[in-house]
């Protein structure tokens, strides 16, 4: 019994002593948290005691910035003072608003606006009043803030495009947050939080917003912040780098300023990268970021040469001669022509009761295919047309990646028009007819392109043949975009040869319709086609009378196109340019197309590696694409566009 007695006594002081360890242990964490809350918080609580509070703010991303090829910045961002106003803190808006009015001259129509926006959103959220304070503004209001209950200075950022007008189409623009495109995240509620609105802003909104920080604020009870306790940053917005280079782009978008309404691609035959892509006429994007005046934007819209649009992925043209290549190809793909197959053209070619006139009016006489290209003889391609039939002939155009969108970075791409006898059916309830097929032979009726589209055609008829696509985000953040080993299409070799012929002799044989255009410079030569899309018919009673094409309205003039090629025996830059109501392309858009591609070719933005850190310093390298390369890269991921 004294054995058991003793055993009980131990197991009774074990779980004695366990207890009262657990007690200790319990009674110290206890003493510790008071400990922290009273010594190491004190100050933090003394505040709160004395009437303060603290406010936990929502503080914007930082924008990531956008860069050309060599680190230029073309999207950067600069400080913006603005007032806010807090509604919960307010109590009396309207009367904050009017002695806010007597320090920076708001308007009535001001008061009303930020009152009625106060409606719709949280207490708690603060109005943006006005932004892009001048220095002064904002001394006049800290100094009369115990005043202005709810108002408060708040430090933005505004977004700057460093080249303006030339890359305004490109890069795009932000903007502040419509209703319509209000989301759940409480960053959209911000004060000047904006978002892109057109070009590559727009694309690659998500990832150029970044993440949405914190900040612990002390504020005191007349609502002014006393000091900043904490904050976090949030994350930055990526940095994305382009294949664009900035001194092309600019020297691209001064040149078609000298006529009144043009577009231009500056493409890499190889990899697909574009160097530089302009519209003209072409807007301030600041215009839009710091508010737009109502004449502002009725002078934009009243512009006919509408600076708003960019021409060069959504202007819509009719390819005139620029597609007779295609056709070519088509002939002889399908065997309805061969290298030796000539028509004679008497400067016309009659088809039923219908006669459809060559440009030269006296003929050409008796051309082959290379010839025909050579000086753009209308009656060779219109002979072989019917022939050939619209369907085969819209196989190849698509091949060349015309009526096509190449999911380019930008939402404002269009896809343009290749018909074929089951669009035409489906859209008039009526069949093709072979004069239809006729004009489109040469680029004519119902086709309808894009200057990007001719850019990659080109680049595929003189790349050997491989299925190159467009693309301008080379790097975002730490992932880098490079072009894969593109597809080669099923093409005979000795065809595409004969076209690169007529090409050539189109620049550089006097016969040739581009021969007055062509770069004499040894090294620099280019190839190409010139085209000439008919607007409006002059009729025969005009005719009769002696009127040309130059005497009628500006908008019914012929668009002026040329697409081309350097260097002549090694290609590896094209160029399309298409100048609305220009007269003729030989005359107008092959003289900006050779100086273009001989600024290119000096420049050689493929012969210099793109600068991967924020410098300004190009590193000798070569950015062409390794053909056969496996291990490509997805392109950065984008938010998603909804088609059309």
């Amino acid at each position: 019994m004294e054995r058991e007695s003793n055993e009980r006594h131990r197991s009774f002081t074990r779980r004695a002593l366990f207890i009262g360890f657990l007690q200790a242990a319990f009674l110290g964490v206890l003493g510790a948290r008071l400990a922290w809350l009273q010594i190491a918080q004190r100050e933090k609580y003394s505040t709160l005691a004395d009437q303060n509070r603290i406010n936990v703010k929502l503080l914007a991303p930082v924008r990531g910035l956008i860069v050309d090829r060599n680190g230029k910045k073309l999207a950067e961002n600069g400080q913006n003072f603005r007032v806010v106003l807090i509604p919960e803190q307010a109590k009396e808006m309207e009367r904050s608003l009017s002695r806010l009015s007597k320090l920076i001259g708001l308007t009535q129509h001001d008061i009303q606006r930020v009152i009625k926006q106060a409606g719709k959103q949280p207490k708690f959220a603060p109005l943006e009043v006005k932004d892009n304070l001048e220095w002064e503004e904002v001394a006049r209001i800290e100094v009369n803030l115990p005043d202005l209950p709810g108002v408060a200075i708040d430090v933005g950022e505004t977004r700057h495009y460093p080249m303006g007008p030339a890359t305004a189409h490109l890069i795009g623009y932000v903007g502040s947050v419509s209703q319509a495109e209000k989301t759940k995240e409480p960053v959209m509620s911000l004060p000047g939080f904006n978002i892109g609105k057109t070009g590559l802003e727009k694309s690659y909104d998500l990832e150029l917003r970044g993440k949405a920080g914190a900040a612990e604020v002390e504020v005191n009870v007349l609502g002014r912040e006393v000091r900043e306790l904490s904050r976090n940053p949030g994350q930055p917005g990526a940095r994305i780098q382009l294949s664009i280079d900035a001194g092309l782009q600019d020297y691209v978008q001064r040149r078609l300023s000298q006529v009144r309404s043009a577009s231009a691609v500056v493409m890499d035959v190889h990899s697909g990268a574009v160097y530089a892509m302009a519209s003209f006429p072409s807007f301030d994007p600041h215009l839009f970021s710091r508010g737009l005046s109502p004449e502002v934007w009725e002078g934009l819209q009243a512009d006919a040469g509408l600076p708003l649009n960019n021409k060069a992925v959504g202007g819509l043209y009719p390819p005139g001669s620029t597609f007779k290549m295609i056709t070519a190809l088509a002939g002889m793909e399908t065997g309805v022509i061969d290298r030796y197959s000539s028509a004679y053209c008497p400067g016309h070619y009659d088809y039923g009761d219908s006669r459809f006139h060559c440009w030269k009016r006296p003929g050409h006489g008796r051309v082959t295919v290379i010839e025909a290209l050579a000086e753009s003889c209308d009656t060779y391609f219109y002979k072989m047309a019917t022939d050939l039939g619209i369907d085969r002939l819209a196989q190849y155009a698509r091949m060349f990646g015309l009526g096509e969108k190449f999911d380019f970075e930008l939402t404002e791409e269009r896809a343009g028009l290749i018909p074929t006898q089951a669009w035409k059916r489906a859209n008039f309830k009526e069949g093709w007819h072979p004069g239809e097929s006729i004009v489109a032979s040469i680029g004519q009726g119902y086709i309808q392109t894009t200057p990007l589209q001719l850019a990659v055609m080109t680049a595929r008829l003189v790349n050997g043949g491989y299925a190159v696509k467009p693309w301008v985000a080379a790097r975002m953040g730490d992932r880098e975009f490079k072009p894969p080993a593109w597809p080669q299409m099923p093409l005979n070799p000795a065809y595409m040869k004969i076209v690169g012929e007529g090409m050539d002799r189109v620049v550089n044989h006097q016969k040739g319709t581009a021969y007055a255009a062509r770069i004499k410079e040894e090294g620099f030569e280019m190839g190409g086609k010139t085209g000439t899309a008919q607007v409006r018919r002059i009729t025969k009673q005009e005719r009769a009378e002696g009127v040309q094409n130059s005497d009628l309205p500006w908008h019914l003039q012929h668009h002026a196109l040329f697409v081309g090629y350097a260097p002549l025996l090694k290609p590896q830059y094209v160029v399309s340019v298409v100048v609305e109501h220009g007269g003729g392309g030989s005359a107008v858009a092959a003289p900006i197309a050779r100086d273009i591609l001989i600024e290119t070719q000096k420049r050689n933005p493929v012969a210099m590696a793109m600068v991967t850190d924020e410098d300004d310093t190009p590193a000798p390298a070569s950015l062409s694409p390794a053909s056969g390369n496996d291990n490509t890269p997805a392109r950065p991921a984008r938010k998603p566009r909804a088609a059309g």
